[in-house]
C-alpha cells in the first residue's frame, strides 16, 4: 500500500433557482498514511458524501488532484455505503463474489466471513438477514477486492446501539487482522474516537479542512466509555469551534 495525497481545489455545482454556482468544496488537502484509519466529522451537508465520490473516481467534475504514492491516480477502492446495496436475488457468498477480480480465488472470502460471524449465513438471501447483518456483508464485500484504500460513508447509522458497537468491534477486529487505509465518515464524535488513528474536522460548505487531532486513547482503551467521554469532553474543551459541528 501507498501514501495517498488529495488536494480538491474546487468542486462547485449550478445554484438552485439563481444564476452562477454552488461551492461544495474549496482547498481541502488530505495526506492519508498507509493502513491509517482516520474519521472524517463535520456538519450534514458539508459534502462529506461528495468528497468520498470524488476519491473513488464517481464524479470526476472538480478541480484538483489525487495521488497514490508518487503517481496521480485514483486508488484501488472498497466503498461501504450507508445502504448496503446487496442483490436480493443473490445469497450472501454470491454477492461477495461479484466484486472479486478474475485473479482472485473464491477462497478469500471464508475467513473474512469467519472473522465477521457470518459462516453459517453464507448462503442466506438479503431478505432473511437483519439490518446489522447486511452492514457486515458489506463490510466483507470492501475487504474482499484488497483496496487501497476503504470509504465508508456512515456505515453503522440506523443501527441500535448495541448492534452498531457489534459490528464497530468486528470491523476494528478485521481491520486489525488486515491493515488498509479508512477514510471513515460519522457524525458521532464517540464512535469516531473509538475507531480513529486521527480525526479529521471539517468545515459547513464549501467544505475545508479545520483541525486535524491524533486520538492518544490506546487502543486497548477503546472499549472503555469513560476513556472515550473523557477526551471527547477534552475535544470540545479544547476545539470550541468543533462543538458547532456535531
Amino acid at each position: 500500500m501507498s501514501d495517498i495525497q488529495i488536494n480538491i481545489h474546487s468542486k462547485t455545482y449550478p445554484a438552485i433557482g439563481q444564476a452562477g454556482h454552488h461551492a461544495a468544496i474549496k482547498n481541502l488537502k488530505l495526506s492519508l498514511t498507509s493502513g491509517e484509519f482516520i474519521c472524517l466529522v463535520g456538519p450534514s451537508g458539508c459534502g462529506k458524501t461528495t468528497l468520498l465520490n470524488i476519491i473513488a473516481n464517481l464524479d470526476t467534475d472538480y478541480e484538483g488532484e489525487i495521488r497514490v504514492g508518487q503517481q496521480q491516480s485514483h486508488p484501488k477502492i472498497g466503498y461501504i455505503f450507508q445502504n448496503p446495496r446487496l442483490l436480493p436475488w443473490r445469497t450472501v457468498r454470491e454477492n461477495i463474489e461479484l466484486v472479486l477480480g478474475s485473479d482472485q480465488s473464491p477462497d478469500v472470502i471464508d475467513p473474512l466471513l469467519e472473522v465477521m460471524q457470518l459462516t453459517q449465513s453464507q448462503h442466506v438471501y438479503p431478505e432473511r438477514l437483519s439490518l446489522g447483518m447486511s452492514r457486515r456483508v458489506s463490510i466483507i464485500r470492501a475487504f474482499a477486492v484488497d483496496p487501497e484504500i476503504l470509504l465508508m460513508d456512515e456505515p453503522f447509522v440506523s443501527l441500535d446501539a448495541p448492534t452498531a458497537r457489534q459490528v464497530r468491534e468486528l470491523l476494528l477486529k478485521l481491520w486489525q487482522e488486515r491493515p488498509h487505509t479508512v477514510l471513515f465518515v460519522t457524525h458521532d464524535l464517540r464512535e469516531a474516537i473509538a475507531l480513529a488513528d486521527r480525526l479529521i474536522f471539517l468545515s459547513a460548505a464549501p467544505m475545508t479542512v479545520i483541525s486535524e487531532i491524533t486520538v492518544p486513547v490506546p487502543r486497548a482503551e477503546r472499549n472503555d466509555e469513560k476513556a472515550i467521554e473523557a477526551f471527547r469532553q477534552q475535544l470540545i474543551n479544547d476545539y470550541p469551534e468543533i462543538k458547532k459541528l456535531l
